[in-house]
């Protein structure tokens, strides 16, 4: 874990601008007209409405997404009473955290007043403004009734996030650890040292989960708590034991089968853990230093279930793995509450979600390669994309079932894919490519069957139902790397096409290329050599039909792949070239950008072909192409031969196809900046039309501008590269691609091979 410094921290908050989070506007404001829009007059509409409707509130208004994280800064972190205006640092990085898990937007509110009443009437004034209200570090027991009043008192979500988020996750981890160490909840002792907030909160939740009161043990400061002590609040005497037998952690320790620390460091011992039933389950949740170290607790007996609240060891109870889509699920249905319902259905979702498969965004981010259920993984990870889709779905659907929603959902499919765009896991491009793919999956060889990267693609490809895999390597190095990875084989075909029994398939391979390039010098000796090659051997099969579609590149240098495919798969009829596009899908819309891999530094014909193949490209994703061919000149003003050659070819396209829509050459703020361009330029083609197609004037460009939004936008996903021109569906992958990228090029290689199809099919009848 990476040391945090005073001085990294306060440079982290002060550097830039001040903070954390900003609020940006969501409609247009460039013109007059939508200034008139946003305010007077155009305001005055949707307020006549919300007075005759207020739920329209939610149709008009950002209240539907908007969550206040209020505090009165009286129990922040580990800091205590500091302060509503020195917790302000906590509350923003709270808004943070809503936003790029859950993207819900925040105005984090310090209330300076300890007085509940008073704290109180202030939140209920200020309410009407939000869709939900997450309280934060108020100290106990003032937090219980504040919470109870404003559950009564406001008709939108209310949730002391310290209670119930520590509690809901804590509780999905209890599930999962039971069951690991096969033990039933309704038998298990339970021993909770601390009796705050969140200890009040988990231990109500376990027992709404099957604990039996009469099984756990709590203490505070002064040891285990009985019915006999004076002075307790309603919360603690609720939990009083009636045992007199105990009245220190050290004995409520001995037999127990889970401890749950929501205390301080340090004041668990190795031998209080060697005391503990088999298979004991420590959560050592005080934060930064828990109540024993990780490393003591495994070192006091092998068997220990262990989490903490740190991201350095395994299973952290991290309350971002819950209130974001708690509150995201809850807004998205209007609901009027977060009840015990929806609360039992995020632990549910949470549990269940650490059993299935992780996905391997989940295991990049922690090095690993198999992170499976079991003792070091029973919670998911903060990072599993499949939080907010899982989670949030089974919290909107309880607050429907359980009445506290104002909106309906039916298709939660479609709901689900809408969390997926919202935070850019997916767009609605990929879902669409990866909806048509697994409607028609083809044949796909997967050239790198052996590369980690290439291999996890193929079976998550096959896991998504968007082709039938066929890995090339060595059969036994693959079905070991699967075993060691924990992957699944089924339904893929493993081809080692150097093993002997491959010969007479290499020889076939080797007498049809030989007959197809004989009169270009190639024997039959020098082409059966060649099929010992992963990617003559491949294209081979793509060539032949035995196979669909073929995706390389992980290891392969692009100049030998481009000879290759060259050779085997050949460049359509009505080109003299082919080229690759990448698309970019970001905020503002999506982008198709050519050529990003084959042609260094196209002539005047090359970008005719390459603009000409883009139109087909982005005309097979379903888009009207409006294409602009990029220079450092903006239509004559430069003469150089780079703008010339740009120049020319946009003459060319414009003679030979007039109804093509495309013009430049022009410098690429002009192209993506409508009313600049028409401004100064109102003669071009593209006069008053967005741009969505760009054509470079070489590669350099054309890569160095894709990789620059890649690094610079986390918002931007980036799709290719796709080729362009290609007899058949032969598709390329970057050395650098993810997992995910080569999924996404496997979904267009199997709908390019899809689509080939059909044109066949229609050509003979």
């Amino acid at each position: 874990m990476v040391k945090i410094t005073k001085e990294a921290a306060l440079e982290y908050h002060r550097s830039g601008r001040p903070g954390k989070i900003e609020v940006k506007p969501t409609k247009p404001y460039r013109t007059q007209t939508d200034l008139s829009l946003a305010y007077s007059p155009g305001v005055a509409y949707p307020c006549l409405d919300i007075q005759s409707n207020p739920d329209d509130v939610y149709k008009y208004t950002d209240k539907g997404n908007l969550v206040a994280v209020i505090s009165n800064g009286t129990a922040v972190l580990g800091l205590g009473d500091i302060g509503a205006m020195s917790g302000k640092p906590v509350m923003e990085g709270k808004g943070l955290l809503f936003k790029i898990y859950g993207g819900i937007d925040v105005f984090d509110i310090e209330v300076d007043e300890k007085d509940p009443e008073k704290f109180c009437e202030a939140v209920e004034r200020i309410a009407p403004t939000f869709g939900g209200i997450n309280l934060e570090d108020i100290k106990a027991p003032e937090c219980f009734y504040i919470e109870e009043r404003l559950k009564k008192s406001l008709d939108i979500p209310v949730m002391h996030d310290d209670q119930h988020g520590t509690a809901i996750i804590s509780a999905a981890g209890l599930k999962n650890a039971l069951d690991v160490a096969g033990k039933d909840i309704s038998e298990v002792k339970i021993v909770v040292n601390g009796a705050g907030a969140a200890a009040i909160s988990c231990t109500k939740l376990y027992c709404a989960l099957g604990a039996r009161k009469e099984n756990i043990v709590m203490l505070d400061s002064k040891g285990v708590i009985t019915s006999d002590r004076e002075n307790l609040t309603e919360q603690k005497k609720f939990f009083a034991t009636d045992r007199r037998d105990i009245h220190t952690l050290e004995e409520a320790m001995c037999g127990a089968d889970v401890f749950v620390g929501l205390s301080k460091g340090n004041i668990l011992t190795k031998d209080m853990v060697r005391s503990m039933a088999h298979d004991p389950i420590v959560f050592a949740l005080a934060n930064p230093v828990p109540e024993i170290s990780y490393e003591d607790a495994m070192d006091s007996r092998p068997d220990v279930l262990m989490s903490t609240g740190r991201s350095d060891y395994p299973n952290q109870i991290n309350n971002v793995i819950g209130f974001p889509y708690i509150f995201r699920g809850a807004l998205d249905v209007h609901a009027k509450a977060i009840n015990e319902e929806m609360k039992m259905a995020a632990v549910l979702a949470i549990a269940d979600l650490a059993k299935q498969p992780v996905p391997d965004v989940v295991n990049d981010v922690y090095k690993v390669n198999n992170l499976t259920f079991g003792r070091d993984y029973f919670i998911p990870k903060p990072v599993d994309p499949r939080l907010i889709t899982e989670v949030s779905a089974a919290v909107a659907k309880a607050a429907i079932d359980s009445g506290v929603a104002r909106r309906m959902i039916t298709d939660w499919d479609s709901y689900k894919d809408s969390l997926s765009v919202m935070l850019g896991q997916e767009t609605k491009l990929t879902q669409k490519l990866y909806a048509s793919a697994a409607a028609h999956p083809q044949r796909v060889v997967f050239a790198e069957g052996t590369h980690p990267t290439m291999l996890k693609a193929a079976v998550q490809a096959c896991a998504e139902g968007i082709c039938h895999p066929i890995l090339l390597g060595n059969d036994e190095v693959i079905v070991r790397m699967a075993k060691e990875m924990d992957l699944s084989l089924k339904g893929i075909e493993v081809l080692n096409m150097r093993h002997p029994r491959e010969q007479k398939r290499r020889e076939r391979f080797a007498q049809i290329l030989t007959e197809k390039r004989q009169r270009e010098g190639y024997t039959f000796q020098e082409a059966n050599d060649k099929m010992f090659e992963r990617n003559y051997f491949g294209m081979m099969m793509v060539e032949t039909g035995e196979a669909d579609a073929f995706i390389t590149g992980l290891y392969t240098r692009y100049s030998n792949t481009i000879k290759v495919v060259n050779e085997v798969i050949g460049i359509r009829p009505e080109f003299k070239h082919f080229g690759t596009m990448h698309i970019i899908n970001s905020p503002r819309g999506t982008l198709y950008l050519a050529d990003t891999l084959v042609n260094e530094n196209p002539d005047t014909d090359t970008l005719v072909d390459i603009a000409k193949l883009s139109a087909k490209a982005v005309e097979f994703f379903n888009e009207k192409p409006v294409m602009a061919l990029i220079s450092h000149s903006n239509f004559g003003s430069n003469i150089s031969d780079g703008a010339l050659k740009v120049k020319n070819a946009v003459n060319k396209l414009h003679n030979d196809f007039p109804k093509m829509i495309v013009d430049g050459e022009m410098q690429i703020g002009f192209a993506l900046d409508k009313d600049l361009r028409d401004n100064l330029y109102p003669f071009s083609r593209l006069n008053g039309l967005d741009v969505n197609t760009l054509v470079f004037p070489n590669l350099t460009s054309a890569r160095s501008s894709y990789k620059m939004l890649q690094s610079l936008n986390a918002d931007v996903e980036i799709i290719g590269p796709i080729q362009m021109g290609l007899n058949k569906a032969i598709h390329f992958v970057d050395f650098g691609s993810s997992v995910r990228d080569v999924v996404n090029i496997t979904a267009v290689a199997v709908l390019d091979a899809y689509v080939e199809k059909l044109k066949h099919m229609s050509a003979v009848f």
